[in-house]
């Protein structure tokens, strides 16, 4: 594949998940129905079979779980207190918030991002 068309492809997600994190719409996750495709999601509900509790759900600023993610990594890795998270795709921090309530004030979580908007999201 040419230098071009690799472009042409990482400029088309970033274009797809900028036009989610400005419009506030549910994004396309692993096998979430979205408006954009027609059909409303159950975002509480797909956040829930990833693994995810309702207090964690209720713990987040509002607007950061998008249903962008394909997992939930917080049952897989064990955090503890002072350690450092990457968050490589954060979107709007969904993970990242999760992630430092885990790591504690000693741990640090840095979330990255290729899309602006996202970024300016979760820093919001």
């Amino acid at each position: 594949m040419s230098q071009q068309e690799l472009d042409k492809i990482h400029n088309s997600v970033r274009d797809a998940y900028g036009k989610v994190a400005e419009s506030d719409d549910i994004g396309c996750g692993c096998g979430v129905p979205t408006s954009c495709c027609g059909t409303a999601p159950d975002l509480e509900g797909f956040s829930i079979k990833l693994g995810y509790s309702a207090d964690d759900l209720l713990s987040v600023p509002g607007g950061s779980d998008m249903g962008l993610g394909c997992g939930n990594p917080k049952v897989i890795a064990s955090l503890k207190e002072g350690e450092t998270v990457v968050d490589l795709g954060s979107g709007g921090g969904f993970d990242c918030f999760l992630a430092s309530k885990e790591v504690g004030d000693s741990g640090k979580v840095i979330g990255v991002d290729m899309t602006p908007a996202m970024l300016s999201k979760a820093r919001n």
